[in-house]
């Protein structure tokens, strides 16, 4: 069934592996990015989307079957020190950017017989990480305020999250810019992988189906099982 999905800030990573694959799907993507990159040739329908800004000016249609909200960070400090500012900006950039954009599109929503809305995490929420406080903290208010709208909103919206380990993606190049780190980064995985986008990308295509028509307030975890298993060495 081809359903209207609105992608915020999916110009690269894995919300554009997203838009690519729901495209192949013929589902109508509106892609709201600060830039649209990419997204030109592919010839996906865009408009300006700023994760930061307050005001939020979204042309959308009049009913959403989908929102995707991928804009997120990954600005790896000791807690001493991160900056109040810097707290801020992630908090920005990964809940409350998400907050405006789902405010302004639920109405949308609502019109849909079988509307779905996926947000990212990271494994860093359920999994202690050093070094991972300030982006660990603005995703697990996210993952929060997603479980309590799945209550909120069923049964007409579903709402689950994907948090995914380290994918090779942009927002990740800084971590495997060498041979030696990319090594050392599959091996912290017992599957001995980092992941791609493209297979996030399937799962996304996933939740936004009727397929998944009985999962809410859930979190995936495409993490090569780093949150969940132990390999005895």
């Amino acid at each position: 069934m081809q359903r209207n999905i609105l992608v915020l800030g999916g110009n690269s990573g894995i919300g554009l592996a997203s838009v690519k694959k729901l495209e192949e799907e013929g589902h109508i993507v509106t892609a709201a990015v600060r830039n649209p990159g990419p997204l030109t040739e592919l010839g996906v329908e865009t408009q300006h989307f700023d994760a930061e800004n307050h005001e939020i000016n979204l042309s959308l249609p009049d009913v959403l079957d989908g929102v995707l909200y991928c804009p997120g960070t990954i600005d790896l400090k000791p807690f001493h020190r991160i900056s109040p500012a810097e707290f801020q900006k992630d908090l920005e950039i990964n809940f409350l950017g998400a907050v405006r954009a789902l405010q302004a599109a639920l109405p949308a929503l609502k019109k849909s017989k079988s509307a779905s809305v996926v947000l990212f995490s990271t494994v860093a929420v359920e999994l202690g990480m050093p070094f991972h406080t300030s982006i660990a903290a603005a995703k697990g208010a996210l993952e929060g305020m997603g479980r309590a709208l799945a209550a909120e909103l069923a049964p007409a919206i579903r709402v689950n999250m994907i948090a995914p380990s380290l994918t090779v993606t942009g927002l990740a190049e800084n971590l495997l810019k060498t041979e030696a780190q990319r090594e050392a980064a599959a091996k912290r995985h017992p599957l001995n992988r980092v992941g791609s986008p493209d297979e996030i990308a399937s799962l996304v295509s996933f939740l936004m189906s009727d397929a998944s028509q009985f999962i809410t307030g859930q979190t995936f975890r495409p993490d090569g099982g780093l949150s969940s298993v132990k390999l005895f060495s």
